[in-house]
């Protein structure tokens, strides 16, 4: 394996195989799960209808995809699907007693893009029947992908939209990670208050809760420390502090008059 593959990325790199798929819909649904989520390489092993890529369920179903299907090939076997394929995942949601190593769709979609360089397939079964073993037994790896055990079976087109969902996110994790960042590490940041100035507030505000009644004189023991785990937790900034300074005061000074 040349090292550089892996910096190509996973979209260029990853083909969507069903094989003897029946339903033109779901062939036509799965195209949609793969656009939405940034994949375009589609082949079909011997499809029930030859015509399939025109045919209106599969049009209809595509709703917006049909740039995957008029991309996609038919190809009479899976050898032929997988001819220039470095690496191959059968998707089943049943398990083989003698079989590839078994991995989660996150598992796979990680190793996928950063650890396996060139073109890699993830191949689906018929809606009825699923892969056979022979197919099974030609990848490197069976995915499993982890279900209500009472009710495992998913609609073909949802298999392919939770494998091409963790790719997707796989191959975005920098971009991801950003996304998920702390939101205090996001948007404008004001000065952070001190501790002399958070202690003023804290003050300044126990003598407004006091005038209002709302803080006991004999007993401020409870309420101000929770108070203070509160605004702790805020990490305020300087203008904040003087907004809370800025309403004890005009509770203060309401109070005289």
């Amino acid at each position: 394996m040349n090292p550089t593959q892996i910096d190509t990325p996973l979209f260029g790199r990853l083909r969507f195989v069903l094989v003897e798929t029946s339903l033109p819909g779901n062939i036509g649904a799965a195209a949609r799960a793969m656009k939405t989520m940034g994949f375009s390489e589609l082949v079909l092993v011997k499809p029930r209808y030859p015509d399939v890529l025109s045919h209106e369920d599969a049009i209809a179903f595509a709703s917006g995809a049909q740039d995957i299907l008029a991309t996609a090939r038919i190809v009479e076997s899976i050898g032929d699907a997988l001819a220039d394929c470095d690496f191959a995942a059968a998707v089943s949601a049943r398990l083989r007693e003698f079989s590839p190593p078994v991995l989660a769709p996150r598992s796979l979609a990680t190793h996928l893009a950063t650890e396996t360089g060139g073109r890699v397939a993830l191949i689906f079964g018929n809606e009825r029947f699923g892969l056979p073993n022979e197919i099974v037994e030609k990848c490197n790896v069976l995915i499993n992908i982890p279900s209500n055990p009472g009710y495992s079976s998913l609609n073909l087109a949802q298999a392919v939209q939770v494998l091409a969902y963790e790719a997707r996110l796989a191959a975005l994790a920098n971009e991801i990670d950003g996304m998920n960042a702390n939101p205090r590490d996001i948007g404008f940041h004001g000065e952070a208050a001190s501790v002399a100035q958070i202690e003023g507030m804290y003050v300044h505000l126990e003598d407004a809760l006091r005038a209002i009644n709302f803080l006991s004189a004999d007993s401020p023991k409870k309420l101000m420390p929770r108070l203070k785990r509160l605004f702790a937790r805020a990490g305020l900034e300087k203008e904040e502090v003087n907004i809370l300074r800025g309403i004890a005061n005009q509770i203060l000074t309401g109070r005289k008059h």
